[in-house]
């Protein structure tokens, strides 16, 4: 039919030529007019019509019931593997009926979920862990499908009682879906701090509707505080967990635990191309030696150092102020945000695990999962060296949890087994144990292959067994409409000695402290941007009041740099008022100069300096709140100002919290209920933000 259509527009085409050249001769004569209505040209259009109409009619209609007898593609099912986002499917390919979800942002509760889906194992149930971000949520309604299936969800709250950034849209597909999850049966285990005032939220709130939902709990939510001793809460937990479980599907434990490598080793013995082997790239391979926009977690912007000087004037404490040249870059930011920092991990640490465990650093291997089946193939980017992977992919610095000590046991004599596993023992004995000789005297894996002489295990094993090294976030203490082209920190040097008198130092500020720009060389590390809910009002007339006491100053800084400009730029700007406080005065107040000048330019309207330690009594940021408690009343509740806290979580939010319900009862004569109510409002609405840490 096409053939025959192609063949009679051609045919027109060239009827349609000849006429239309005896019209133009015709045109160009004297006056000689056609004595037909018609001409050849018409009836060829005519005719074409009618050849289309029956076609359009009648051929076509059957040619479209004809389609069917074509042969179809036969689609190979993807045997579970990770690049199938129905986790239903996958787990029905590969015989799997636990799933183990988890919303993390420095690692801890994907390291949580790796030990629950390995924990099966030991109820003849087959787990795997699973990120919400890679998988279709609404599959949950399908896991019913599953024979005896159940899924478990390690949820961290972070900021605000906010979810992490990867269950970020399953969080918004809970608050929008109304799916039936009758069937389902779950568990959750949320990670959190105590010290914030949102804490838990995310497991709380999942919890709370899921089962709205209509899916059924097999255990009790729980609640995992980073503040005490988080390891210690999930080891409780699971420890009731599964019991629970093989009571409610009626299975047994199989036995005694067995431990058993997750990933093969494979080495390199002559690494040809050293372009195939990672050297610190976060992810993709060769990103840190052919940078390429846009930049993000995944592949992170070599940024150049180009200032980097003490901000203190005196005592025995360093604060750095750190400029990143961001020029070119397409990176953009904005006041309130935060950028992340990929460190490297001490140098000296990494030499002694060297030697300690006899290993040649500059060996290349690769550690490949087990489990074809498993979402994540590698525990971090291989093939590499074991240098590599102990400077830039493990946290060699941080107490090991209790699992790691009982993989470890193989490897020591009997002595220190027995020790090992006191360690790893659920009892309060075990718990006591564990709390003092690990956490309070913080002991990373090299003072504990120190003090375990005859601990002796293989450097692959290490390397599987430690957790990731994750990026570092600082308030940005800048502002893009100021400073378009870099990105400044404000940072305090972390140094501390342990009772063990062995010296803890900060991972990222002491790497950082050696970044200096020197005869024209810029030292460079890797960062991104990750964008934050702490914002400046959308008018620039708003009053705003701002509490940030030592680096709590940072984003602030950015804040008036933003107002000044706009000032700068002759638009009107409401009252900016500053609460900073530091230890002395001659020491560590910082920013001195810079925040002096704009109260003297008007940009700061007024600025509360707490010197904490310049007189016998202690006074902080909340003491010099309290005595302004009709200004702090007259802006945020008849003005509609802002209030931003930033810094510690454990003490400082909690009272500035508590003048702000205090000036609400004694300058507004509220109830302290009301008062409570009246501040919770205040933070729905966005003008009550906090950016703290504990």
């Amino acid at each position: 039919m096409y053939k025959f259509l192609t063949l009679l527009t051609s045919l027109c085409l060239v009827v349609c030529k000849d006429d239309r050249k005896t019209v133009t001769q015709t045109e160009l004569g004297d006056s000689e007019v056609s004595s037909s209505y018609f001409s050849m040209f018409d009836y060829v259009i005519f005719s074409l019509i009618g050849v289309l109409a029956i076609y359009w009619f009648l051929i076509r209609k059957k040619e479209k019931e004809e389609v069917p007898i074509i042969k179809k593609l036969t689609v190979i099912p993807s045997q579970g593997r990770s690049n199938d986002p129905n986790f239903v499917n996958k787990m029905k390919n590969s015989k799997r009926n636990v799933v183990i979800f988890y919303g993390s942002q420095t690692g801890t509760a994907e390291e949580f979920a790796g030990r629950l889906a390995k924990d099966a194992s030991r109820y003849g149930m087959k787990g795997m862990i699973a990120d919400p971000e890679e998988c279709e949520m609404e599959a949950l309604s399908q896991l019913n499908e599953v024979e005896n299936s159940l899924a478990i969800f390690c949820m961290a709250t972070y900021g605000e009682g906010d979810p992490t950034d990867n269950a970020q849209e399953f969080y918004d597909w809970l608050q929008q879906g109304d799916q039936d999850l009758n069937g389902l049966k779950y568990a959750v285990f949320g990670l959190g701090n105590k010290t914030y005032e949102h804490y838990n939220a995310m497991g709380t709130y999942l919890d709370k509707r899921l089962q709205e939902l209509g899916a059924s709990r097999v255990f009790d939510l729980g609640d995992g505080d980073d503040d005490a001793n988080i390891e210690e809460d999930f080891v409780t937990w699971k420890e009731e967990f599964w019991p629970a479980v093989c009571e409610a599907y009626g299975v047994e434990a199989s036995g005694d635990d067995v431990s058993m490598r997750q990933y093969s080793l494979t080495i390199l013995d002559d690494p040809t191309n050293k372009d195939q082997v990672f050297s610190g790239e976060a992810a993709r391979l060769g990103s840190l030696r052919k940078q390429k926009p846009p930049y993000d977690a995944k592949n992170p912007y070599l940024a150049p150092v180009s200032v980097n000087r003490e901000l203190h004037a005196g005592g025995d404490r360093s604060c750095m102020h750190i400029e990143l040249d961001i020029s070119d870059t397409r990176i953009r930011y904005n006041a309130g945000d935060h950028v992340a920092i990929y460190p490297v991990n001490d140098p000296q640490i990494v030499e002694s695990m060297g030697k300690r465990l006899n290993a040649d650093l500059d060996v290349v291997f690769s550690l490949k999962n087990v489990d074809e089946d498993a979402s994540k193939k590698h525990p971090f980017p291989c093939p590499c060296s074991y240098r590599t992977a102990l400077s830039h992919y493990l946290d060699v610095t941080s107490p090991p949890r209790t699992h790691i000590f009982k993989e470890l046991a193989e490897y020591a004599d009997e002595k220190d087994r027995e020790f090992l596993l006191k360690l790893t023992s659920p009892t309060p004995e075990g718990k006591n144990l564990y709390s003092e000789w690990v956490v309070k005297d913080h002991r990373n894996i090299l003072a504990i292959l120190e003090d375990l002489p005859s601990l002796k295990p293989p450097i692959d094993h290490i390397c599987e067994l430690l957790p990731r090294l994750h990026a570092r976030y600082y308030s940005i203490s800048s502002s893009s409409k100021l400073h378009p082209t870099s990105i400044h920190i404000t940072a305090i040097l972390v140094v501390y000695e342990t009772r063990t008198k062995r010296t803890v130092k900060g991972v990222a500020t002491n790497w950082l402290t050696l970044k200096h720009p020197t005869n024209g060389i810029k030292p460079t590390v890797p960062i991104y941007v990750r964008k934050s809910q702490f914002r400046l009002p959308f008018k620039p007339t708003t009053p705003v009041i701002m509490i940030g006491p030592g680096t709590g100053l940072a984003p602030f800084r950015g804040f008036i740099q933003e107002r000044h400009k706009a000032k700068e730029d002759g638009k009107p700007v409401g009252e900016t008022i500053l609460y900073f406080g530091c230890r002395h005065k001659s020491q560590d107040y910082l920013y001195q100069e810079e925040l002096e000048d704009y109260l003297e330019k008007g940009t700061l309207s007024k600025l509360h300096v707490a010197f904490s330690r310049d007189q016998d009594k202690k006074v902080y940021v909340q003491h010099l709140m309290a005595q302004n408690k009709e200004e702090i009343y007259r802006l945020i509740v008849k003005e509609g100002g802002h209030v931003y806290v930033c810094g510690d979580a454990r003490n400082m939010a909690r009272d500035v919290h508590t003048v702000l319900k205090n000036v609400v009862v004694d300058i507004g004569g509220k109830l302290e209920s009301e008062a409570e109510d009246f501040i919770k409002k205040l933070s729905q609405k966005g003008r009550y933000s906090a950016d703290v840490w504990s």
